[in-house]
């Protein structure tokens, strides 16, 4: 028994697989601190630190669970990658809960196939099934996702199962959704009751990953009222269908979504704010997968009223080849392509009007922007609050 493994005892743990969205640490209880290993940054304590990975390596994973368990946590939240699974880094942790979202294409330049891309997905939850000493460890699965209830199955018999989603068929189930731009509302039904749900975050993906996160604290035996009113205070994730500030009449968002699923997620949510002209500024990472480059552009092409093509994370594919790519997946002539990020962006919130809203995609909280020999400092947010700045005065 290494001292990993008696550290993920002490504390409570749960595991996800978040997609098209983003998880938070809350105050589950008054007294209970909840440590964050995500995509965004890590939360120790009081302290936030920058994410270098989504999942760290092993023997740092043990470091950061001591830092929470010294700094007062009594559990521990952690976003796990497909990658970190595939690569046993999170190997001998003892889980409580683990959380399955969906999955959809992505990260197949490393997977290669769909089917490898799940099995380790599913490997989480293989592992607490047949590995976790915890009498209550249990999986929370979204019900909607094709490769979730495949999940179920694998499952039946050998763990609880708490189910999400829109079915009727689901333990925890959503219904009478409803977004603007405060946030996000919806009728919650569970534990033979309904609830209403009022999330601070925008999306119907906000929908299900708040009762993912809702079945999560249930199981770990907090109680189902108490979590709703801590999700109503749930603060703005960084990169995450953020507003940017700007006294202008129209708006500005700054969202992570890097895949075509992800791309059609915050573009149909855009649209339920029922926009004049919807504008999305967006590209594809290099040295990723290329097949999802065409698909994205599609959905642009699709939801979306205007496009600019720009530049992602090139690394050390040519820009130029990889907008060529995405190009392929328009059909209409309502785009145009601009390889210099700033400068796209800086065009799309000069031609924005009002009541247009203008998404700038791919990066989110990402604070650097990476070439083939050198990576510079680049937010798109600060970007588009200093084009928002370089505007004409408005009277």
């Amino acid at each position: 028994m290494g001292a990993g493994r008696s550290l993920s005892r002490i504390l409570w743990n749960a595991g996800g697989q978040i997609k098209n969205g983003c998880g938070h640490r809350h105050q589950w209880e008054n007294d209970d601190r909840c440590g964050l290993l995500g995509t965004v940054q890590y939360e120790i304590g009081d302290r936030i630190l920058p994410a270098i990975r989504t999942t760290p390596e092993a023997l740092d994973i043990q470091e950061l669970l001591a830092q929470i368990v010294n700094a007062g946590g009594r559990a521990a939240a952690m976003e796990v990658s497909s990658h970190a699974l595939a690569q046993e880094r999170t190997r001998g942790i003892e889980w409580d809960v683990a959380v399955f979202t969906n999955l959809t294409q992505d990260h197949l330049d490393f997977h290669r196939t769909m089917e490898n891309y799940f099995e380790a997905k599913a490997k989480l939850f293989h592992d607490l099934a047949s590995q976790s000493k915890k009498k209550k460890a249990s999986a929370v699965i979204n019900i909607d996702d094709r490769y979730g209830e495949k999940l179920i199955g694998r499952l039946a018999g050998k763990i609880p199962v708490v189910t999400y989603g829109l079915g009727m068929h689901a333990d925890f189930r959503a219904s009478n959704y409803r977004t603007e731009f405060a946030g996000t509302s919806y009728q919650l039904d569970a534990h033979g009751r309904s609830y209403l749900v009022r999330v601070p975050l925008i999306g119907r993906f906000n929908v299900a990953n708040s009762m993912a996160a809702l079945a999560a604290a249930t199981v770990m035996g907090v109680s189902l009222r108490s979590a709703i009113l801590s999700l109503a205070r749930t603060p703005q994730v960084p990169g995450r269908v953020e507003l940017v500030p700007a006294k202008r009449q129209f708006q500005i968002f700054v969202d992570y979504a890097h895949t075509d699923d992800a791309l059609r997620n915050v573009l149909k949510t855009l649209r339920e704010l029922k926009p004049r002209k919807l504008i999305v500024v967006f590209g594809c990472g290099g040295d990723r997968d290329r097949k999802k480059r065409p698909l994205m552009g599609r959905v642009a092409d699709e939801l979306a009223d205007y496009a600019i093509i720009t530049s992602d994370n090139p690394r050390k594919e040519n820009p130029d080849a990889i907008i060529s790519e995405v190009e392929k997946g328009f059909r209409s002539t309502h785009y145009e392509k601009i390889v210099e990020r700033t400068e796209a962006i800086r065009h799309a919130v000069a031609m924005a009007q009002p009541r247009d809203l203008v998404l700038i995609a791919g990066k989110g909280h990402e604070k650097y922007q990476e070439f083939a020999d050198h990576t510079i400092p680049f937010d798109d947010l600060q970007v588009a609050r200093r084009a928002l700045d370089d505007l004409p005065v408005q009277f």
